[in-house]
């Protein structure tokens, strides 16, 4: 599957040395029109190894040298790649797709995954082809990647280090054998927790379904119990998403991983600091409305939190980039996907777990509170997702007739056409829209009940197959 920040496939069957190869001299033409270095890092899937090396061999190619981060999360190499003042990166890493997966993700020299445009002329580079320069590259090894990224992190403006250090939280971890094992344990380790960890090695043998999602954190919510933790953080095989088992073992949802965050944020901000992406710690902020920026698909759990804190919410079309762009854009304090994904611009414009991991701790030190009673303080809603299969058809063909039926059976709904269709209400919302890999319509919906949520999915999933 190629799309616009990348290209993804079944390895060895889709995914081979020769389309890695090609698709990274691709990417590496399109680096040297701005800097002709580039930054290579991997997940702990077993396939990587060898993908690395046919990234380099692909970049050398066309004349770019290369800087290899080697095992790393995949916010670690976005850092990098604005450490070495690269012209891209590459992170070799399906994320939380299954074991027999394996991608290629195109970041940009800024640290963010491609856009539309950017990502299209890489596209059209590899299947075009061109003439990159003929010289003697340089293969270089960054070792210290990692550390500088957890030095960072502990340094951010609205982490209090010696507050959560205080608290002594007891934490267990689940890092599904990815990336995540080391950095995670050595950054909560660092915030003073006591660490009981599983599937913390990094050989990428995921021992259950990788999402970070409830119904694949029974072992971990089994050791949230079994040990008395305050918390459990699962984290992706890249370890860009984060989830949360409360203190009795129950995993509150993935959204909640954002609303925490910008808890943090923007409730620990009386001191007058401000996290804008320029700012990075730097004083006089701004008296305008901050802004917390987040995908239409986000739940209202994290709307809910901004409102409350005085913040305007700005919903963006799905996708991490649309996400990062509108926050530096906006200069917003914070914001993210409701996948688990918390992007906190004082670090970079990406999604980041340990940036996640210290926010939560920081919101549970400066309050006091346990995570079971944080959720308990807001109001509580339900997810349902559904699809409907376009068979062969494109799915895009015929949508404007499913929009129209759709804000005809709900005229009081408000609506964004940003991508796709979303209907929303004060409490409860509907969204529609095509997949941009697969011949389906994507529709998500939320409300105060399961009940109410399913009855959206399936009104809409009617009017779709009417239109």
């Amino acid at each position: 599957m190629v799309g616009v920040s990348g290209v993804r496939g079944i390895v060895g069957k889709d995914l081979t040395d020769e389309v890695v190869t090609r698709y990274a001299r691709a990417f590496g033409l399109w680096a040297a029109e701005r800097t002709p270095r580039v930054v290579v890092g991997r997940d702990a899937r077993a396939s990587g190894p060898a993908f690395e090396r046919a990234v380099i061999a692909g970049l050398g190619s066309v004349g770019c040298d290369v800087v290899t981060v080697g095992l790393a999360p995949t916010p670690t190499i976005q850092l990098a790649v604005e450490h070495h003042r690269a012209g891209g990166g590459i992170a070799v890493t399906a994320s939380h797709n299954p074991i027999e997966w394996n991608a290629l993700k195109f970041i940009g020299p800024d640290g963010i995954f491609l856009d539309a445009t950017e990502g299209g002329r890489v596209l059209q580079l590899a299947v075009e082809g061109g003439q990159g320069r003929s010289k003697a590259v340089k293969v270089s090894t960054d070792d210290r990647a990692v550390e500088r990224h957890l030095h960072a992190v502990l340094e951010l403006p609205d982490v209090d280090v010696e507050r959560i250090r205080a608290r002594r939280f007891a934490v267990a971890l689940d890092a599904v054998r990815g990336a995540g094992g080391p950095p995670m344990r050595a950054l909560l380790e660092r915030l003073g927790c006591t660490v009981t960890g599983i599937n913390l090695e990094t050989d990428g043998q995921f021992p259950r379904a990788p999402e970070p999602v409830p119904e694949n954190l029974g072992e971990l919510s089994a050791l949230v119990r079994r040990t008395g933790a305050d918390l459990g953080i699962a984290v992706d095989p890249d370890v860009d998403r984060l989830a949360i088992v409360d203190e009795n073992g129950t995993p509150i949802g993935e959204d909640y991983t954002l609303a925490f965050a910008v808890r943090a944020v923007l409730g620990g901000q009386s001191d007058g600091r401000t996290v804008g992406p320029e700012g990075r710690g730097q004083s006089d902020r701004p008296t305008v409305r901050p802004s917390v920026v987040c995908n239409l698909s986000t739940s209202l759990v994290v709307e809910d939190a901004a409102r409350e804190l005085g913040a305007e919410i700005v919903r963006t079309p799905v996708g991490e980039v649309h996400v990062a762009r509108a926050i530096l854009r906006l200069r917003a304090v914070i914001g993210g996907e409701g996948n688990g994904g918390v992007i906190y611009p004082a670090l970079h414009a990406g999604r980041d777990a340990p940036v996640a991991a210290a926010l939560v701790l920081e919101l549970l030190a400066r309050t006091g509170k346990r995570v079971s009673e944080v959720v308990a303080a807001a109001p509580r809603y339900t997810i349902v997702k559904g699809k409907l299969e376009r068979g062969t058809r494109n799915a895009e063909r015929g949508m404007e007739r499913v929009y129209t039926a759709l804000r005809a059976r709900f005229p009081n709904a408000s609506v964004d056409t940003q991508d796709g269709l979303r209907l929303a209400w004060p409490d409860r919302w509907l969204h529609v829209r095509p997949s941009n890999t697969e011949p389906i319509i994507r529709l998500i919906a939320e409300a105060p009940s399961g009940a109410l949520a399913r009855e959206l999915v399936d009104e809409g999933r009617r009017l779709c197959a009417a239109s």
